[in-house]
């Protein structure tokens, strides 16, 4: 099994796309099937160093990662996610 995780700083003002880039990553775990398990975070302890927002997500193998990875679908939502974001972290790893 592969652990995906992923975070995010986003531009001052944009909360509420923050929230419905939320919502349109959780909507994926329903069209995608290689997602096995997903959540997806907002930071409600915020310092300088801390990130805004934080996706967990679980998948059976690299393959199916990457096949989540160029799905048009997930490809939509971060794109979407490109325009509002400052910084972006990712870690992948067997468990």
């Amino acid at each position: 099994m592969i652990k995906h995780i992923v975070m995010w700083k986003f531009k001052e003002g944009e909360r509420e796309n923050m929230l419905l880039f939320r919502e349109k990553l959780l909507a994926l775990k329903g069209q995608i099937p290689e997602i096995r398990a997903m959540e997806v975070g907002i930071n409600i302890n915020p310092s300088d160093r801390s990130f805004d927002a934080v996706l967990v997500s679980e998948f059976d193998s690299l393959d199916a990662l990457k096949s989540y990875s160029t799905n048009p679908l997930h490809v939509a939502v971060s794109e979407f996610c490109k325009g509002i974001r400052t910084q972006s972290a990712s870690v992948d790893y067997e468990f």
